[in-house]
C-alpha cells in the first residue's frame, strides 16, 4: 500500500469563565482549512498562517439545546462534537472494519480542549465514546452467519514514566513493563488487562471504571491528571468462516490523550542541579524529537534514527507513528491572548506532524497459520530457556557480572514472550473460550453497578462529592453520610472508618461527621485540625456544616458537602463549586488576593493564576516533608518586577517562587517556579518510594530533592531613582531596603553625583536646565556605597551589596563585610557614558538602580534541643513566631505590581523643583526691575514698545546661566568700613557681614596665597584665588545672546559690571566649590554653602554683593 501522510485537524474552544472574567481578547481565526495566530504583542503584524486537514471553529456561533448538546446557528461554522466525529471517528471506524490498525491523539495545553474533544462532557460525547457506541450499532447489523466479531478493551495511563492498568487494582511497584516482541519488533506492556465487552455500555463502565482509578491516584497525590498520558486500546477482531478454515481480521485502536503540552517548557528548570532526574517531561519531549525525526525522514532525509526508545510513550505509540497504522492528530487551541505562546507551540507542533507518513496494511491471516506460528515459536522458546539462555556474545570490558546480568535479563524477556503467546493461543483457539471470557468479563462488568453512584440517591440523601483540578475527574467519588457518626480515616485504622482515605497527611482517625435530623456537624480528631479544613479555614472544633461547604482532608482530598434536605447555602456562592473556586478560597485565608477585574494587567493575570497552581502544591510538598521528616518548610512568595535583578529595558513581571526554610538553622533558599516544579515531582517519586518500601536512608545528599547547599540569600532591595542625573545634579539618601513582604529590613547611604572621567566631582554650577542639553556630550557619573544596617542578627556572617547599571551584563559589588551588622562598604564606582543618547536620558527620567544586600548562609550546627522535635513540630513552632493574625494582617499580596512611594524618587523630585524655583524666581525678579525701571523713568521717556520688546524678551527666555567674576575680599572690607561709620544700622534693612566671617575669608585666601611660592604655583595660586570669586547667576531678555556670546570669547566668564542688573540679593546663586563648608557632611540634596551671615544656603552665593 502506498504511504499516507498522518492526518492533522486543530480545534478551538470557547472562552471558559476565567478567560470571559480577565476580557481575555481572541487572538485565533480560521478561514476554511487555514488557521491564523495573532501576536497580541505586535496587533499591527502579520498573523502566522498554517494549512491542516481540517481546522475546526468552535469558540462561538452555536446554540445550546435542552439536553446541552451544541449545534451550529444558521450560517456559522462552528464544528459540533458530531461533526469532529464524522470527520474522524467515523474514519477510525471504518478503518478498523477493513483491518487496518488505527490511532488518533490529542495534543494540547492543559485546559485547551483535548479531553472535551476526545471523551466529551455531559451529552456532548467526544469521538471515543461516540466511535465505540457507533461501532458497536455498526456490528449489530451484520447477519452474516460465517462473520463473528471479538472486541477487547484495556485502558492504561502513563506517569512520571511508568504504566498503570486503570483496570486493576493491583499494579505492581514501579509499574507494568514494556516489552519489545522479537519476531514482530513492537512494544507492548506486558500484564495489561484486556477485557471483553459486548456492547457500548460495557464499555462506558470499563471508561467510568478507569477514571474513577485515575481520580483516586490523582487524590493520593501520585498521578496528577494533566501530567498523565491516557490511552484507551480496542483490539476489534473480525473472524471469517471460509472454506479454508477461519481468518482473522485484526484492526488495534489506540485513542490517546497527552498530557498538558505547556509543562515541558513552563516547567524546565533552568539551573538546577537534579533537572536530569526528573521523568515527568520526557515523554512529550521524547514525542517531539520522534515526530521530527520521523518529518525528516518523510522530507527525504537519510541517516535519521527515529528515537522511540526514548520513552515509554513513544515505544507504545511506535506503530501510530511512521509504522502500521492510520492515524489522525487533533491539536486543541486556546483561543485567549494570555496563553498566545502555548498556542502557538501547538500549532507548529502540529504541522511537524501532518509530514509524517505512514504505510498502513490489513492485518488479515488464517487462524490455522497464526496459531501454527505461534506455537512453532513457543518450542524455540522454550528450547532456548531449557538449554541455558541464549548464547552472549563477550565483548571487552565485560566482566562476569555484566554476563550474567544479561543472561537474566534475556531469560526474562524469553519468559514475558512465552507468556505473551500463550495468552494468544488462548484468545485465537475456540470460540467456546471466547465466549467464556466475555461472560466471565460481564459478570464483572455488572458488578461494578454498586461502585456506581445512584442518581436518586442524591436526591434524597447527605453526601460528599469530590473535586478535582481536571474536570473530568470531579464528581467522580461519592461518600454517603449516613444517620449518626461516620467516621473518616486511614484503611489501616481499628476499626475500620466508614469513609478510607490515602495519601499526605491523613490520619489514622482523622474527622468524625455526625448526623442528627439532617444536620451534620463536622468535628476533627486529636492532631488533625490544621489537616481539616472548611471552606478555606483549618478547623479547630466541631463545626456545623451549610450545603455547599467545601471539605479539605489532608493535602489533597477535597470534597464539596451536599445537603438535598436543607439546601440553604450563602448567597455569595456560584451554582456550581469547582476546584478552581476552592483553590482560590484557601488562598484569600492564607493571604492572597484573588480578585479579577479589568484593571489587571497581562503580568497580573499570569501571576495569579501561578499562585492558584502552585499553592495546592507547596501545600502537599510540606505534608511530604512532615511525613518524611526532612526538617524542610515551604512558601509561596512573590517577587515584584520592582525588586529583581533584570536590566534596564528588559520585561519584568511579577515571579512567582516558592521559598525553602531549614528549620533547624533558618537559612532560605528561593526556587523559582520551574525548578520547584521539577523538585516536586522528584519528591512525589521519592514518597512514592518510602510507600513502597525502599530504605531512603540510603540516598546521598546530592540525590536528595529537599537538599541544597548554602548559598547567599536576599535579605532585601531598595532602589535610587536618577532623575537628579538627568540635570547633573548629584544625590544622597540613607534608603530602606524591604524583602519580598514589603518589611524594612535595614538601611544602606548611598550617593549617586555627576563626576569627571576621574571622579572628582563637577563644579555647583555644572547643573542643566534642560535635559536635552547633554544629548550627544560625554556622562560620567559615581555610585558610592557608604555604608548600612541589617536589622536581623542571623546576617552577620557576611553581608554584601550587588548592583547593576543600565544594560551592564554582570552585577557590581561591594566587597563582602563579615561579622558585623552595620557594615563599612567604602565602595564607589565610576560608569560612563561616552555620548549620551535618547534612550540614556530615558534611563535617567523613568530608571533606577536596584541595590541587592546579601546575606551570607552557614550550614552551622543545629541547636541539639530542635532535633528532639519533628518538622511537623518544627513548623508549627516556626508559624508561632508569625503572629496569629498573620493571615489577616499579611500584607494582602494582591498580584499586581504595587507602585510604590519611593523616598529617595520624592527626593528627587524636590530638588528638581527647587532648582527650577531658582530660575523662575530670578525671572520674576528680572521682570519686576524692568517694571520699576519703566516707573522711574519721566512720562515723556516711557516708550511702549521697548518696554513690551524687554518684557517680552523676558517672559519668553529660559534663561541662561553665566558665570561672573567678583573680587570678594575688597567687597568684604568695604562692608566692614560701612559697618564702622555706622554702628546703630537698621540690622532688619540691610545685611551685615559679621567681622569673624570677613576675617576668615581674608585668612583663608592669606593662606592660599602663602602656598604658592614657585612660578608654577603662583599661576595656580591666581587662578585657584580668581575661581574663589566665581559666581553663577541667570540672565534673561534681549541682552541674553550678547552675553551668552561675551561669555564663550572670555572663556565662560563676563565681567560683573555687565550682569550686576540681573544679580538680585535676595536670592539663591550656584557659587564655587571654595565656598563649601568642608567640614560638614553634604546635604541629601545638594552641597552645602554657607551665606556671607553664616547661615546654611543650599546652592546660594557665599557673600552679599553691593
Amino acid at each position: 500500500m502506498p504511504l499516507e501522510a498522518v492526518k492533522v485537524a486543530v480545534r478551538v474552544r470557547p472562552f471558559n469563565q476565567r478567560e470571559i472574567d480577565r476580557q481575555s481578547k481572541l487572538v485565533i481565526k480560521m478561514d476554511g482549512k487555514m488557521t491564523m495566530i495573532y501576536n497580541p504583542e505586535t496587533p499591527n503584524e502579520d498573523p502566522k498562517k498554517f494549512s491542516f486537514d481540517y481546522s475546526y471553529w468552535s469558540h462561538d456561533g452555536f446554540d445550546a439545546r435542552g439536553d446541552g448538546t451544541t449545534d451550529p446557528k444558521p450560517g456559522s461554522n462552528y464544528a459540533s462534537q458530531r461533526m469532529v466525529f464524522e470527520n474522524l471517528g467515523q474514519g477510525v471506524l471504518n478503518n478498523a472494519f477493513e483491518g487496518y490498525n488505527c490511532s488518533l491523539f490529542a495534543y494540547g495545553q492543559t485546559g485547551s480542549g483535548k479531553s472535551y474533544s476526545m471523551i466529551g462532557y455531559g451529552a456532548n460525547k467526544g469521538i471515543v465514546p461516540t466511535t465505540c457506541d457507533e461501532l458497536f450499532k455498526t456490528m449489530a447489523t451484520n447477519d452474516d452467519p460465517n462473520k463473528r466479531y471479538e472486541v477487547m478493551f484495556s485502558m492504561l495511563e502513563i506517569y512520571n514514566e511508568q504504566v498503570r492498568d486503570l483496570l486493576s487494582k493491583d499494579n505492581p511497584k514501579g509499574g507494568l513493563n514494556v516489552r519489545q516482541n522479537p519476531k514482530l519488533g513492537m512494544f507492548y506492556v506486558e500484564g495489561l488487562k484486556k477485557v471483553p465487552v459486548g456492547s457500548y455500555s460495557e464499555i462506558e463502565k470499563r471508561m467510568e471504571q478507569g477514571t474513577q482509578s485515575r481520580t483516586v491516584a490523582s487524590t493520593n497525590m501520585n498521578a496528577t491528571s494533566s501530567r498523565a498520558h491516557t490511552v484507551v486500546t480496542i483490539i476489534f477482531d473480525q473472524i471469517i468462516k471460509t472454506d479454508n478454515g477461519e481468518t482473522k481480521k485484526s484492526s488495534t485502536m489506540n485513542l490517546v490523550d497527552l498530557a498538558g503540552s505547556e509543562r515541558a517548557d513552563s516547567t524546565g528548570a533552568t539551573g538546577d542541579r537534579l533537572k536530569e532526574g526528573a521523568n515527568i517531561n520526557k515523554s512529550l519531549s521524547a514525542l517531539g524529537n520522534v515526530i521530527s525525526a520521523l518529518a525528516d525522514l518523510s522530507m527525504g532525509k537519510k541517516k535519521v534514527m527515529v528515537p522511540y526508545r526514548d520513552s515509554v510513550l513513544t515505544k507504545l505509540l511506535q506503530n501510530a507513528l511512521g509504522g502500521n497504522s492510520k492515524t489522525i492528530m487533533i491539536a486543541a487551541l486556546s483561543p485567549a491572548d494570555i496563553n498566545y505562546d502555548e498556542t502557538l507551540g501547538t500549532l507548529r507542533y502540529a504541522d511537524r506532524a501532518k509530514k509524517i507518513q505512514n504505510k498502513a496494511v490489513i492485518n488479515e491471516s488464517p487462524l490455522d497459520k497464526l496459531i501454527r506460528e505461534l506455537k512453532e515459536e513457543n518450542e524455540k522458546l522454550k528450547r532456548a530457556m531449557e538449554s541455558g539462555g541464549m548464547v552472549i556474545k563477550q565483548e571487552a570490558g565485560m566482566s562476569s557480572e555484566d554476563l550474567e546480568r544479561m543472561r537474566k535479563q534475556m531469560e526474562e524477556e524469553i519468559r514475558a514472550q512465552l507468556m505473551a503467546n500463550q495468552a494468544m493461543l488462548e484468545e485465537s483457539e475456540t470460540t467456546q473460550n471466547w465466549d467464556q471470557k466475555l461472560a466471565a468479563a460481564q459478570k464483572e462488568t455488572h458488578s461494578l453497578d454498586k461502585d456506581v453512584s445512584d442518581a436518586t440517591r442524591k436526591k434524597n440523601e447527605i453526601y460528599l462529592i469530590n473535586l478535582n483540578e481536571d474536570p473530568m475527574l470531579s464528581g467522580v467519588i461519592v461518600h454517603f453520610i449516613k444517620d449518626g457518626e461516620t467516621s473518616i480515616g486511614r484503611k489501616d485504622a481499628q476499626p475500620m472508618p466508614d469513609i478510607c482515605l490515602n495519601g499526605l497527611s491523613i490520619q489514622k482517625v482523622h474527622a468524625v461527621l455526625t448526623c442528627k435530623k439532617n444536620v451534620v456537624e463536622l468535628e476533627p480528631m486529636s492532631g488533625s485540625g490544621p489537616k481539616t479544613k472548611v471552606n478555606g479555614v483549618p478547623l479547630t472544633s466541631k463545626k456545623k456544616l451549610t450545603h455547599k461547604d467545601r471539605l479539605l482532608f489532608g493535602s489533597n482530598h477535597l470534597y464539596v458537602f451536599l445537603n438535598p434536605k436543607n439546601p440553604e447555602k450563602s448567597e455569595d456562592l456560584p451554582d456550581e463549586i469547582t476546584w478552581e473556586f476552592a483553590q482560590k478560597e484557601i488562598a484569600q485565608v492564607k493571604g492572597f488576593a484573588t480578585a479579577t477585574g479589568a484593571g489587571m494587567s497581562k503580568d497580573q493575570l499570569i501571576a495569579q493564576e501561578q499562585v492558584l497552581e502552585i499553592l495546592p502544591m507547596v501545600s502537599e510538598v510540606n505534608a511530604i516533608s512532615e511525613e518524611l521528616n526532612k526538617q524542610k518548610s515551604f512558601d509561596v512568595v512573590l517577587i515584584s518586577a520592582a525588586a529583581q535583578e533584570n536590566t534596564y529595558g528588559a520585561a519584568n513581571n511579577t515571579t512567582v517562587t516558592v521559598k525553602m526554610k531549614n528549620l533547624l538553622n533558618g537559612n532560605t533558599w528561593l526556587w523559582e517556579r520551574g525548578k520547584f516544579m521539577n523538585r516536586r515531582y522528584l519528591i512525589q517519586d521519592m514518597y512514592q518510594r518510602f510507600l513502597d518500601g525502599d530504605d531512603l536512608s540510603k540516598v546521598t545528599k546530592e540525590q536528595d530533592p529537599f537538599w541544597e547547599p548554602t548559598e547567599d540569600t536576599l535579605i532585601g532591595s531598595a532602589n535610587v531613582f536618577l532623575q537628579s542625573l538627568s540635570y547633573a545634579l548629584d544625590f544622597e539618601d540613607k534608603i530602606m531596603f524591604t524583602d519580598y513582604k514589603g518589611q524594612e529590613e535595614g538601611y544602606i547611604v548611598i550617593h549617586v553625583t555627576p563626576c569627571q572621567k576621574d571622579g572628582k566631582a563637577l563644579e555647583e554650577d555644572a547643573f542643566v536646565d534642560e535635559p536635552h542639553e547633554l544629548l550627544g556630550k560625554p556622562y560620567h557619573f559615581k555610585v558610592t556605597v557608604k555604608n548600612g544596617e541589617v536589622y536581623k542578627q542571623r546576617f552577620s556572617k557576611g553581608i554584601q551589596v550587588k548592583y547593576r547599571v543600565y544594560k551592564d551584563d554582570s552585577f557590581t559589588e561591594t566587597k563582602l563585610v563579615k561579622n558585623t551588622l552595620k557594615p563599612e562598604f567604602k565602595h564607589n564606582k565610576v560608569f560612563t557614558f561616552s555620548k549620551i543618547t535618547k534612550e540614556h536620558l530615558e534611563f535617567f527620567e523613568g530608571g533606577c538602580i536596584t541595590f541587592m544586600v546579601y546575606g551570607t548562609q552557614e550550614d552551622t550546627v543545629p541547636d541539639p534541643k530542635l532535633l528532639k522535635f519533628t518538622t511537623r513540630e518544627l513548623r508549627q513552632m516556626d508559624q508561632g513566631s508569625v503572629p496569629t493574625s498573620a493571615a489577616v494582617t499579611r500584607r494582602n499580596t494582591h498580584f499586581a505590581l504595587e507602585t510604590a512611594s519611593d523616598q529617595s524618587h520624592l527626593k528627587t523630585e524636590v530638588l528638581l523643583l527647587q532648582r527650577k524655583y531658582e530660575r523662575l524666581a530670578a525671572k520674576e525678579r528680572r521682570m519686576q526691575d524692568i517694571c520699576k525701571e519703566w516707573d522711574a523713568k519721566p512720562e515723556g521717556e516711557k516708550q511702549y514698545e521697548p518696554f513690551y520688546r524687554a518684557v517680552s524678551a523676558v517672559a519668553h527666555s529660559s534663561g541662561t546661566r553665566l558665570k561672573t567674576r567678583v573680587h570678594l575680599l575688597n567687597q568684604m572690607l568695604k562692608l566692614q568700613r560701612k559697618s564702622n561709620e555706622n554702628m546703630n544700622f537698621d540690622r532688619s534693612k540691610t545685611t551685615m557681614i559679621p567681622e569673624e566671617h570677613i576675617m576668615k575669608a581674608e585668612k583663608y585666601l592669606q593662606e592660599k596665597r602663602r602656598q604658592s611660592n614657585a612660578e608654577e604655583s603662583q599661576k595656580h595660586s591666581k587662578k585657584s584665588q580668581t575661581d574663589d570669586d566665581l559666581i553663577s547667576l541667570f540672565v534673561f531678555g534681549e541682552e541674553e545672546d550678547d552675553l551668552h556670546n561675551e561669555a564663550e570669547r572670555n572663556g565662560g566668564v563676563v565681567h560683573y559690571e555687565r550682569v550686576k542688573h540681573h544679580h538680585h540679593k535676595d536670592l539663591p546663586l550656584a557659587r564655587s566649590q571654595s565656598f563649601v563648608n568642608q567640614g560638614q557632611v553634604q546635604s541629601k540634596n545638594g552641597r552645602v554653602v554657607r551665606s556671607a551671615e553664616g547661615q546654611r544656603k543650599d546652592g546660594s552665593s557665599a557673600c552679599v554683593l553691593q
